[in-house]
């Protein structure tokens, strides 16, 4: 019986390892993440040099949408629909994000993934997440 009870025992021990591990996989400044922001960071400063566009912090410079506007400009070789060139209220920039990601979804066929939607329908945009939906277009313009 004390056989049956430390095999038990070692089942709990695994699971909790692996829920730490996954935990830890899962935050925010998880290694894999910050990889991915500052290849992004990188790809997305060199097509934006072009226009004398520059992305220092992900989260921060893609957030009133303007940056990101000019990088699906710049990939796109279009220019996108009306949107708020000075963007001061939260309202303005997250119509800002969802001008382009409504351009990448409608108008170049792109599948977006892991942009949620809020409850007022506009785009919350995760600088981790969008890396995903900007692939494609690295491809379209080598």
């Amino acid at each position: 019986m004390s056989d049956s009870h430390a095999a038990g025992g070692s089942d709990h021990h695994t699971q909790d390892d692996e829920m730490v591990a996954t935990e830890r996989d899962l935050a925010e400044d998880a290694p894999w993440k910050r990889i991915q922001q500052n290849t992004f960071t990188r790809w997305g400063n060199e097509h934006l040099k072009t226009v004398g566009k520059h992305i220092g912090d992900l989260s921060q410079d893609l957030a009133d949408g303007l940056r990101l506007i000019a990088l699906i400009e710049v990939l796109a070789g279009k220019k996108l629909p009306k949107h708020n060139k000075r963007p001061q209220f939260r309202s303005q920039k997250l119509e800002n994000v969802s001008v382009a990601l409504r351009f990448l979804e409608h108008d170049e066929k792109i599948k977006i993934v892991n942009i949620d939607r809020n409850c007022d329908g506009y785009a919350s945009f995760h600088g981790d997440k969008f890396a995903y939906s900007a692939e494609p277009y690295d491809n379209l313009i080598q």
